[in-house]
């Protein structure tokens, strides 16, 4: 399938050049040999060149989220948010901006199928005028953990045994052996083990915060919000597992193929924006933890309110420039819109960054996919940006003579926020000089900050104090009613099935057992039958049976 870009050029006006960008003057394919027949000569630059750089053609790939592909396209924002955000893309009905998406699966890498069973990730570039955004999603809205550093571990069970080197397509006795201990799985396993574990369409395929976030109006009104990308075809999936498993033999690219194939064709994907909004009050009340990604926010108590339209219209011209370099942080965020105390949130804001700073270099942000658009001269966004970071590999933007620090003879602007919410940009050195005892506005800080920690005090007794969460009965109500509620018979047979395929390669027959027993907490009849289907006794546990059995761990 040859690209678009390639379809549309019948002439390549380039000239054949060296990396130094010299033309030239024999055939690229050809080598400097120091008499015919005889050994290569190390003058050779091209030969040389071509050769080194082809050593050093690859870089590591994400440690999770390997396996992708995306697009770009634009947003356009439908209705104003201005009564709960002063962030500017937000609030200014109409306003359109560029972005890049990447879907991908999780534990996979880069060259697994994607159609495997597996939670997506949902990605969103966005390019405002105001600088970059992005939207770090997936396409569930709960995860497996909501202690961050489990993830790490349970990552490493998604993964290849240390010893064998088996993935869990081929020895899921890793992977069962973390959900067994960590219940907290459940409802994402749940969701991923039901029909939406195997999407056939990126473009038919919805997207989930899962995380909450705070955004804050001129009023410094604060309000929980959760956002929604749905896609506007509906979610479609193989609800048959054997037509996904099939595939990952006979088409691994098969979801990257069909979105290049849709936005080539012009069958653009489109998604509809949407956030659920949470007073701090109702957050105090509500039964569950605002900071808790392993729950959902109920519609009916939460309704979807409708802000913005995605559109993915453009192909990458090259994927590794434009889709392996892409770097998404759910760090990058606008004014106006604000992380959560969301532990596993908290600490995505430092690892992502980490990652791309390994992976990329630590001017990742400076390559063309990722450089925000107002770094840029002719952008036409309202300011031009500037700060004080210099030098490293891959320094494409080192902004000149401009100084690496406040200095005095060419002393650096600032932004304002005025009392209405409008980020200003004035030609306004506030931050030139000495800081003072009597410019520190201690009491003004102090204040709000005792404010917001009254408030955060009644949502932390939702939440566990220590290291890390213990499990309880409430935990178990929002995926018993998505088995039980939501699910349909076609549906329950087809996630016992699915659960039981992937179940029956572990290696450890007790462990076999355990997973169960794992889902008869959620229901009796349904833990059964996997015992069943699995060939092994089932013995039906209340929860605090099932954590004697496992084993009680010590937090301390």
């Amino acid at each position: 399938m040859a690209s678009e870009a390639s379809k549309s050029i019948k002439t390549d006006n380039a000239i054949y050049s060296t990396s130094n960008g010299v033309p030239y003057l024999h055939h690229p394919y050809g080598a400097q040999l120091s008499n015919p027949g005889g050994p290569l000569l190390l003058q050779d630059f091209n030969l040389i060149d071509s050769i080194s750089h082809f050593d050093a053609e690859r870089i590591p790939e994400r440690v999770v989220h390997a396996k992708g592909g995306g697009g770009h396209g634009v947003f356009k924002l439908t209705k104003s948010l201005e009564d709960l955000t002063f962030c500017p893309m937000l609030t200014k009905e109409g306003y359109e901006c560029p972005l890049s998406m990447r879907f991908s699966t999780v534990g996979g890498e880069r060259g697994t199928p994607d159609t495997l069973r597996d939670p997506r990730g949902f990605a969103i570039k966005l390019k405002t005028d105001w600088g970059n955004m992005d939207w770090v999603f997936n396409n569930t809205p709960v995860f497996f953990l909501r202690d961050p550093n489990k993830f790490p571990h349970f990552i490493h069970t998604q993964k290849r045994d240390p010893s064998t080197n088996l993935n869990q397509n081929t020895d899921s006795t890793m992977t069962w052996d973390y959900f067994v201990q960590n219940i907290e799985s459940i409802h994402q396993v749940t969701y991923m083990f039901g029909d939406r574990g195997t999407p056939s369409s990126w473009g038919k395929m919805h997207g989930y915060s899962g995380h909450t976030y705070k955004m804050l109006n001129a009023d410094n009104k604060l309000t929980y919000v959760q956002i929604h990308i749905l896609a506007d075809g509906g979610f479609e999936t193989f609800p048959e597992g054997s037509k996904a498993a099939e595939l990952s033999g006979s088409a691994a690219d098969y979801n990257t193929a069909k979105l290049y194939k849709e936005i080539e064709k012009g069958q653009y994907p489109t998604y509809t924006c949407y956030l659920q909004t949470m007073t701090p009050e109702q957050a105090e009340n509500f039964r569950y933890s605002v900071n808790d990604l392993t729950k959902i926010w109920p519609h009916k108590e939460f309704p979807l309110r409708e802000f913005g339209k995605i559109t993915l219209n453009k192909n990458p011209d090259n994927y590794f420039a434009e889709i392996e370099q892409i770097a998404f942080s759910p760090s990058h965020l606008l004014p106006g819109l604000y992380p959560s105390n969301d532990p596993v949130l908290q600490s995505r804001l430092f690892s992502y960054p980490d990652t791309h700073r390994h992976r990329l270099g630590a001017n990742y942000q400076q390559l063309p996919i990722n450089k925000p658009r107002t770094f840029e001269k002719s952008s036409g966004c309202p300011f031009l940006a500037g700060n004080f970071q210099r030098d490293g590999f891959a320094a494409y933007d080192n902004q000149g003579f401009r100084p690496n620090y406040i200095a005095s003879y060419n002393t650096i602007n600032a932004a304002e926020l005025k009392p209405n919410g409008e980020l200003t940009f004035p030609k306004n050195e506030k931050y030139f000089g000495v800081v003072t005892h009597d410019n520190e506005n201690k009491d003004l800080i102090i204040q709000r900050e005792l404010k917001l920690k009254e408030h955060e005090l009644k949502i932390w007794e939702k939440t566990s104090y220590y290291f890390t969460s213990g499990f309880s009965e409430i935990d178990l109500e929002q995926p018993r009613a998505l088995y039980q509620k939501v699910y349909d018979e076609g549906q329950k047979k087809r996630f016992i099935d699915n659960v039981v395929g992937h179940a029956s390669s572990i290696t450890i027959p007790s462990l076999k057992q355990k997973v169960s027993q794992y889902f008869g907490l959620l229901d009796e009849q349904l833990g059964a039958q996997i015992a069943k289907n699995l060939g092994v006794p089932y013995k039906h546990l209340s929860l605090n049976e099932y954590a004697r059995e496992i084993g009680i761990s010590n937090t301390f």
